[in-house]
Parts: C-alpha cells; structure tokens; sequence
C-alpha cells in the first residue's frame, strides 16, 4: 500500500519541489506488526533494529512490468543474526525517521540466524 505520506513525497520528487524535495526511496525495513496496512501509516507497526534485520539501502533499478523502464525496484538481501518473524516491509527515504512510501503486512516469514531472506519491492504506475 503506497501511503498518503509517500504520494505526497512523490509528487515533491517528481516536480522537485523548490520548497524541499524528498530524498530518494532506497531504504527497506522489515518489521513483526501485523495490524492491516493503511493509507495513514507513517511508520512500520514494530520496525525491526536488530538480529541483522534492520532496515538498509537497497539496490534501486528501473525494471520492464509494461513498457521499459516504467517500474522502480528495491531489492536486498539481509543476513539474520538473530531469529525473528518477520511480519511487515516497509520502504522509506531515511537511514533512519524518513517518510514510509509504502507498508506491507506480509505472511509470516521466521527467520534463524545465519538464514538470509530476500526482499524485492517494485512500484509502478498503472494507468487506469
């Protein structure tokens, strides 16, 4: 779910805002809230700050969903130290605060140390 938040971020991206534009969307959280995502959130439920699952800059890439180029892709790979179920992925423009794009509450993922689990986020436009 793209948040209010984060259309109002992209919209000051894309006009590049004189007054303060938003900094880039490269940086994916995880988290174990499982409350249904909303277009209000703000932050992750319970945003995961250790165990090797805190939130880090992706590789950022336009990929092809229609025409070339027309879809934005986060991918990131993280290495557990800990065990933790992770419930919930979030992207944001910040290392740490930052706006939240977009929140997902996904199905449990329960990871052990030394696993890795693998994240790809895509957004794109659909015209409708």
């Amino acid at each position: 779910m793209i948040t209010n938040a984060g259309l109002a971020a992209l919209a000051s991206r894309q006009l590049w805002d004189t007054a303060g534009h938003e900094a880039p969307f490269i940086y994916i959280a995880l988290g174990t809230g499982d409350t249904a995502e909303a277009a209000t959130d703000t932050t992750l439920e319970a945003e995961i700050a250790d165990s090797g699952l805190e939130r880090a800059e992706a590789t950022a890439s336009r990929v092809q969903t229609i025409v070339a180029n027309d879809t934005a892709q986060l991918a990131k790979t993280f290495t557990a130290t800990g065990s933790k179920a992770v419930t919930e992925v979030g992207v944001l423009n910040a290392a740490s605060l930052g706006t939240l794009l977009s929140r997902a509450v996904i199905t449990t993922k329960n990871v052990e140390s030394g696993e890795t689990l693998a994240i790809t986020h895509k957004v794109v436009e659909i015209n409708v």
